[in-house]
């Protein structure tokens, strides 16, 4: 079992930044893949970013060039900073960790950005 403890969220202006970080129960090393996902009302489930342990990454076009997603090995997080943040980033963001036969998530932290 992995549990996930995403934090972060908030209101923020268009143009602004947030980092969201996702706490594991289990040490990182251990885990070959997290991801950070979102999901908006009325919408599906989509991948944000993800990571795996060799270190390479994966985003989703439309937030390329604009979120990071990082592994902190001393904290045992994996990061989303979001920076020039728009109104349709605003969604529910979900961590998830993934071994071979195994998925586990957050409960989920909200993100709006609104003027």
């Amino acid at each position: 079992q992995v549990q996930l403890v995403e934090s972060g969220g908030g209101l923020v202006q268009p143009g602004g930044s947030l980092r969201l970080s996702c706490a594991t129960s289990r040490s990182i090393f251990s885990i070959y893949a997290m991801g950070w996902y979102r999901q908006a009302p009325g919408k599906e489930r989509e991948l944000v970013a993800s990571i795996d342990i060799g270190n390479s990454r994966t985003y989703a076009d439309s937030v390329k060039g604009r979120f990071t997603i990082s592994r902190d090995y001393k904290q045992n997080t994996v990061d989303l900073q979001m920076n020039s943040l728009k109104p349709e980033d605003t969604a529910a963001y979900y961590c998830n960790a993934k071994n071979t036969g195994e998925s586990y998530w957050g409960q989920g932290t909200q993100v709006t950005v609104s003027s």
